[in-house]
């Protein structure tokens, strides 16, 4: 979305201002240097610099516009990445030798032994190392 482009209500009230000292005197002189014709390049250079100040928006604009593209490209190529890898290396898979897979936890039940519910952190932990051990040993060659 392009940002929004600035306007200053100054200007146009400047612009109006001038317009009316102009139809005075194209050339007023009110001393301390206040004169029409450094009133008139005080909008002009207020005019000016909204002018760069919202071509600098656009420059922003297309800058992040690029980014986005840019971002998309590569968003395309992780998602081919992970199609094009073999059905072994799916997304649940525990073999990490492709990229972008990663290593996840063999679900198994636990244990119809009532004593597993006394002692469950040691058997959480015990099961956890099983695991472990599991994985270790199936990408270990």
């Amino acid at each position: 979305m392009p940002r929004q482009k600035r306007t200053s209500k100054y200007l146009t009230l400047a612009e109006r201002r001038n317009a009316g000292t102009q139809s005075i005197a194209k050339d007023l002189d009110l001393g301390n240097g206040i004169t029409t014709t450094a009133y008139t390049q005080a909008i002009e250079d207020l005019r000016q610099k909204l002018h760069d100040y919202n071509e600098s928006l656009s420059l922003v604009d297309q800058a992040a516009n690029a980014v986005q593209d840019a971002e998309q490209v590569v968003r395309d190529f992780s998602e081919r990445i992970l199609l094009g890898a073999p059905p072994a290396t799916a997304k649940t898979a525990t073999n990490t030798k492709w990229p972008g897979v990663c290593e996840r936890a063999i679900a198994s039940a636990p244990p119809a032994n009532p004593s597993w519910r006394r002692n469950a952190k040691t058997a959480a932990f015990s099961l956890w190392e099983t695991q472990n051990e599991r994985l270790r040993s199936a990408t270990i060659p």
